[in-house]
């Protein structure tokens, strides 16, 4: 018998509602947020047939299947990590009198270390020229792991250096999130591997339940070289971080350059991700390095869906908390989750200097247009102050507090570095590296305009439409 069109449809609206219903509560059971589980077992009952493909993609706050693996893969390198993580205390900072210090410590699973060589690093040049002379006196392996990759001027030269390298013996492994690098053709990957490198994407959609996930990126950016050298922070490969992009102009990001102790632990978080995206585990060097000369203790704190607590969104709360003098901030992204916004306004209360930095220019509108709305939620009066930088985009992650701690990495001031993105931040105790922050940000805020908290009031009706429009897409963004 031929179905028409009415039948098909009478069929499958009390299906779709049907998997809406189940799928009510598998959210209201698993949503972070009471809110999170209204709205979304409202959409899926009543209009499933839209909400079900958006909640298969965007509705899980844990990545299934790597908690499994990272046990696994814990258990079976505990033998080669046993020394640095337990035993061996020689290189480990000793901040017991300083519990505010020793919150983040447990909260990141891995010790402080002392002896710490770091150097900052100031845009794009730079940098790459820092990860191309680390590698470039690589002896046994190179591990890079990056979010977005581009077959471009950068991407090619890298190419050449890693080929290069590759063909001298050194072992290569190479991690992307494909879905920051979309755009990296197959033809260059198959290169990589042609040339010996190890080459994996992340895989975001692998594992149990994970299919058409889109919704967690891995958005780390990190290079180890031979377990003695490692570079840490906001820049990806790709011409625009050197400022050629003619939409962005200038690029302003930050990176660090860390040798010591402190390395083992970026080598520990790039192995789990290793071993998720290949089930495979690299050989490396685990012998710690402390300089006698170098002042810097420092602490490595990886982040994920994947923790059991969210790790970001308490890193950022408990740094703003610890402030007595001052919190300046530097992020692309303004989407704060409330606990957030409650720490910088008692910040601000408690006399401290509280400032952020924001770019001027968007690189993704709803985010920006976001900003506007949590720039007016979050402002007391004068006490807390906002600066958009004016020459080209400023994408730097960048935390400073009191005159002793500063933080470097790869997490935005948003829900999507809070609770989504794989993420880390090298956080560093150290008076000098701490004014070396101090300087380098007095003279980004003297490229700034300071911002009126109540300029959205000043906007057009449409604008603070799509303001309020694009809160709604914050729990993502």
């Amino acid at each position: 018998m031929e179905l028409n069109i009415y039948t098909i449809i009478g069929i499958a609206l009390p299906i779709f509602h049907l998997m809406g219903l189940f799928t009510a509560v598998d959210a209201i059971m698993k949503s972070r947020t009471s809110q999170g589980a209204i709205g979304w077992a409202l959409l899926l009952i009543f209009i499933p047939y839209i909400a079900l493909p958006f909640y298969w993609i965007f509705g899980r706050s844990k990545f299934q299947g790597y908690v499994n693996t990272r046990r696994i893969r814990s258990r079976s390198m505990k033998d080669n990590t046993q020394t640095f993580r337990v035993v061996d205390s020689s290189v480990v900072a000793d901040f017991e009198h300083h519990p505010e210090l020793l919150v983040l410590e447990r909260l990141a699973d891995f010790p402080y270390t002392h002896s710490n060589s770091i150097r900052l690093l100031v845009n794009g040049q730079a940098t790459f020229d820092a990860i191309y002379d680390a590698i470039e006196a690589a002896k046994e392996y190179v591990l890079l792991q990056t979010y977005i990759f581009r077959d471009d001027g950068i991407g090619e030269r890298f190419r050449e250096q890693l080929t290069r390298k590759a063909g001298e013996g050194v072992q290569i492994y190479f991690l992307y999130d494909e879905i920051g690098s979309y755009q990296l053709s197959r033809k260059f990957i198959d290169e990589l591997r042609d040339a010996g490198i190890h080459v994996s994407a992340f895989h975001t959609t692998r594992g149990k339940g994970n299919r058409f996930q889109l919704n967690f990126r891995n958005h780390r950016k990190i290079v180890v070289v031979d377990g003695k050298v490692a570079a840490v922070g906001g820049h990806n490969f790709g011409d625009e971080y050197l400022g050629l992009s003619k939409k962005f102009g200038p690029w302003r990001d930050t990176h660090i350059e860390i040798r010591g102790p402190a390395v083992q632990a970026i080598q520990w978080s790039f192995l789990e991700d290793w071993y998720w995206a290949s089930g495979q585990t690299p050989t490396v060097n685990w012998n710690e390095e402390p300089s006698e000369e170098a002042p810097h203790s420092a602490l490595v704190i990886p982040m994920s869906p994947a923790d059991e607590l969210e790790t970001c969104g308490l890193f950022f709360v408990h740094a703003i908390n610890m402030a007595r003098r001052r919190i300046w901030i530097a992020s692309p992204y303004f989407v704060p989750d409330k606990q957030v916004i409650c720490a910088l306004q008692l910040a601000a209360l408690r006399g401290c200097d509280v400032r952020i930095m924001l770019p001027e220019r968007p690189d993704h509108l709803l985010v920006y247009l976001s900003s506007f709305h949590f720039i007016s939620e979050t402002a007391i009066a004068d006490r807390i102050s906002f600066y958009r930088y004016q020459p080209g985009f400023l994408h730097q992650k960048v935390l400073l507090v009191d005159d002793q701690f500063a933080a470097v990495g790869t997490a935005n001031l948003d829900n999507r570095s809070f609770r989504l993105n794989f993420e880390m931040m090298v956080a560093i105790v150290s008076h000098s590296f701490a004014k070396s922050i101090e300087e380098m940000l007095l003279a980004d805020f003297e490229h700034c305009r300071k911002v009126d908290p109540h300029e959205l009031e000043e906007r057009s009706f449409w604008f603070r439409l799509a303001v309020s429009g694009s809160r709604l897409m914050s729990p993502i963004q």
